[in-house]
């Protein structure tokens, strides 16, 4: 009987071996996963360095720091989409192995992560750009879409960082149990001040003066004459 069972046993192991792979189970991307422990030390950079953004107190300078950081944030998303999209790259295909679009992938997955911490701390200065400009809100879409299908956010606090961002800024329909954990009453009170409307204020008033030095350099001058010198 026992030598029964054990010939049972070696056919059923056979069998399982020589079955043919399921084709509808996911592949494990090794450099995926490589990529994805890399991707987890450059979130801790990022906020650290946002951490540094926060403790900076200072509403004036934070608005500058963050006005710049924004266009360079998006300008970086909208280069790499193109080059995503010219090589046709799928958010859920295998991890690329060229540099270019490697390197693309990566700026699309970590600047929109980045962003989401971004407007989750400082929500009343994001909604301020990102309220009034609609080429930002549909990248941010298309970035959303992709970094969802990548599966580097699958589950966990990065994926969560996403989904609260999209609620803050109106991309998808607040829960029931919406909560911004970011949003204090110092925040509120501080960011709807006076004191922030003044500072809008003065940030115009000064751009201003900056495009009017900006196009008397690049005026017309008038060039002395050979006679004259």
């Amino acid at each position: 009987m026992r030598s029964a069972c054990t010939v049972l046993l070696a056919l059923a192991a056979a069998a399982l071996c020589s079955a043919e792979p399921d084709p509808h189970r996911p592949r494990q991307d090794s450099n995926l996963e490589i990529y994805k422990r890399l991707f987890e030390t450059k979130r801790k950079d990022q906020l650290n360095a946002l951490k540094n953004l926060v403790e900076l107190n200072d509403i004036n300078q934070q608005y500058k720091i963050i006005d710049i950081m924004l266009k360079g944030l998006f300008k970086v998303l909208e280069d790499s989409r193109q080059i995503l999209v010219a090589a046709n790259m799928q958010p859920d295909d295998p991890f690329p192995m060229d540099d270019k679009i490697k390197e693309a992938y990566s700026h699309v997955v970590e600047n929109t992560a980045f962003f989401g911490d971004v407007a989750l701390r400082f929500p009343r200065i994001v909604h301020h750009y990102f309220d009034r400009n609609s080429e930002w809100g549909g990248l941010l879409r298309w970035g959303l879409h992709f970094c969802n299908q990548t599966g580097v956010f699958t589950g966990g606090a990065h994926q969560h960082v996403l989904t609260l961002m999209s609620q803050e800024l109106g991309i998808t329909e607040k829960t029931p149990d919406f909560m911004n954990p970011y949003r204090t009453e110092r925040d509120d009170v501080l960011h709807t001040a006076e004191a922030f409307k003044k500072i809008l204020r003065e940030e115009e008033k000064r751009r201003r003066k900056e495009e009017k030095r900006k196009e008397i350099r690049k005026g017309p001058r008038i060039s002395r004459s050979r006679s004259e010198l």
